[in-house]
């Protein structure tokens, strides 16, 4: 008899709004985790998306997904730091700490720093006004382009566009790709201003692959794992959502109003870049399952 799939909750932490980022505006990557097989032809992932309830109390589901039967969270945190209670970031630590697999992203400067109290995830995401970043080095504008966003904010090109990735370290097993000349994937989706992040000390925790911004040259965080352990299930920071995003993927996906950025199309020319990020998702879900 087969395994049971792996049930996947993606999940917003801003209530359906259409005119933002929305989890509608992540149904690719929806839709790619839904369609993996094993081997054998078997469903690996049953996948349910949803955004959160209003805010100023608690969601119905995240303050109690501890006691649910979701075996892995994708948060994307895409609140302007309101969109997790004081119950919610309690449950998903200890959703965590009972071993469920958790990936916590957010985006540039203050965005989703609802997720800072969470816990060893939440201590890797650094932020403008709260939890910076201890290397004062990094506290200014990487993208000067546009101008009402402040640090964090590395450039790592236009939303539409790819960008090269360096690995750090031993090749960490969500960057394989025994399809690439590499060995490893090269390639992931570019955005004007990603957030910060960083290993926290004691947390079983290390950066695995990094960012170089065609501004300033800066290299930046864009991935930290955290090992299953005695700390509880896998985990990853990731520097911003829309390495998962629809419009990054393809910017045919459409965006918010608010997104005056122009786009790139370098996704859609370089299809070894799409194909890269759609295995980096595939990957991130098979070690959140504990499997390699």
């Amino acid at each position: 008899m087969a395994a049971r799939p792996t049930r996947i909750l993606l999940q917003t932490t801003i209530p359906t709004t259409e005119d933002d980022w929305s989890i509608k505006r992540f149904s690719r990557l929806a839709a790619l985790l839904s369609s993996a097989r094993d081997e054998a032809g078997n469903t690996l992932y049953d996948v349910t998306v949803r955004d959160r309830e209003p805010p100023g109390r608690p969601d119905p589901i995240l303050s109690t997904i501890d006691a649910g039967n979701v075996d892995q969270l994708w948060l994307f945190a895409v609140d302007s730091g309101d969109g997790l209670t004081p119950e919610d970031c309690a449950a998903i630590s200890r959703f965590r700490a009972r071993g469920g697999g958790l990936l916590v992203t957010r985006d540039h400067m203050d965005l989703g720093s609802s997720v800072c109290t969470l816990g060893g995830i939440g201590k890797a995401h650094y932020f403008h006004t709260t939890h910076a970043d201890p290397d004062p080095a990094h506290h200014k504008i990487d993208d000067p382009f546009t101008s009402h966003i402040s640090w964090p904010n590395f450039h790592s090109g236009a939303n539409g566009d790819y960008q090269a990735i360096e690995l750090i370290g031993p090749p960490h097993p969500i960057l394989a790709n025994e399809t690439s000349p590499t060995g490893a994937i090269r390639f992931l989706p570019a955005h004007p201003h990603e957030g910060g992040i960083g290993a926290p000390e004691g947390e079983a925790a290390r950066v695995i692959v990094r960012g170089t911004s065609k501004v300033t040259g800066a290299r930046f965080n864009i991935a930290v794992a955290f090992e299953a352990g005695k700390y509880g299930g896998p985990g990853l920071a990731q520097s911003t959502f829309h390495h998962f995003a629809d419009y990054n993927w393809d910017t045919r996906s459409g965006c918010p109003s608010f997104v005056t950025e122009p786009p790139g199309d370098g996704m859609q020319r370089f299809p070894e870049a799409l194909a890269d990020t759609q295995r980096y998702a595939l990957n991130v879900a098979a070690w959140l399952s504990g499997r390699r």
